[in-house]
């Protein structure tokens, strides 16, 4: 009678024993952390890079005159009205403000974000630089280098909506975005003709047209790749670029108006 008692009760600890082991390691499972995956090594030696320009084939639509006249701050930085940065071009065509990026042909390759943050500033009721392009975490910072209050709004699909104000000397509002988008609108309710764009990415291979319409993509390992252009009135367009170990590849992109130019 007794070894059966002591028998069920060794029985009984070690069963114990396994649950509370058991509920350790569910606990701890669920609760860690996700961990961020190392990045993918690169072999600097074999990169290469693809560069080019964007061009606008056919007469640009006028820029749309901005009244600025319902803030006194804004009115005084332009007392003959503003103009919307929608289509920024010269008499050559060359077309500014056009993300060029990596769409497709990286694999499941991961990259790091940088350490840097990127700004985005409030300048003479105006957002500069009009397209913001950053990684996905790294660091998103908001300026405000006017006296009068503004307000950023981004209003994404695919990433967490905020909404904050900042007055005249107020600090720095930082805050990041969790997963790839491009690309982001960015309003202001204060001032209505105030908007922006923030692209988000998954790698480090992307860039912004200048004034000249140029760009310029680094470091890219060998590959075949889709490239992307997007423009925030004209669209996208794609193009496939193989690029071969330490080779520079050169693309051109087009984009057309629509019939009117308005």
């Amino acid at each position: 009678m007794k070894a059966r008692f002591w028998a069920s009760l060794a029985c009984l600890s070690g069963l114990a024993l396994v649950l509370v082991s058991c509920g350790k390691k569910e606990e701890t499972a669920e609760n860690a952390p996700a961990g961020q995956p190392a990045a993918t090594p690169i072999d600097m030696s074999t990169v290469g890079s693809v560069s080019g320009a964007v061009k606008l084939e056919g007469p640009a639509p006028k820029p749309k005159k901005i009244n600025m006249g319902a803030d006194q701050f804004c009115a005084s930085v332009h007392p003959g009205g503003g103009a919307t940065e929608e289509v920024v071009t010269d008499a050559s065509g060359d077309l500014a403000n056009v993300i060029v990026y990596v769409k497709e042909g990286l694999g499941n390759r991961t990259f790091d974000a940088p350490k840097t943050p990127v700004e985005l500033d409030q300048k003479g009721c105006m957002y500069s630089p009009h397209i913001v392009t950053l990684m996905a975490g790294q660091t998103f910072d908001v300026k405000n280098a006017d006296q009068t209050t503004h307000n950023i709004h981004p209003v994404p699909k695919n990433n967490r909506e905020w909404n904050k104000s900042q007055a005249p000397g107020a600090p720095d509002i930082s805050d990041t975005f969790a997963r790839e988008e491009v690309a982001i609108p960015v309003q202001c309710q204060v001032h209505p003709w105030m908007k922006s764009y923030i692209a988000v990415f998954k790698h480090p291979y992307f860039a912004v047209t200048g004034a000249n319409g140029s760009f310029d993509i680094k470091n890219l390992p060998p590959g075949t790749y889709t490239l992307e252009a997007w423009h925030e009135k004209f669209g996208v367009s794609d193009q496939t670029v193989t690029i071969g170990a330490k080779e520079a590849k050169t693309v051109t992109f087009s984009f057309k108006p629509a019939t009117g130019g308005d």
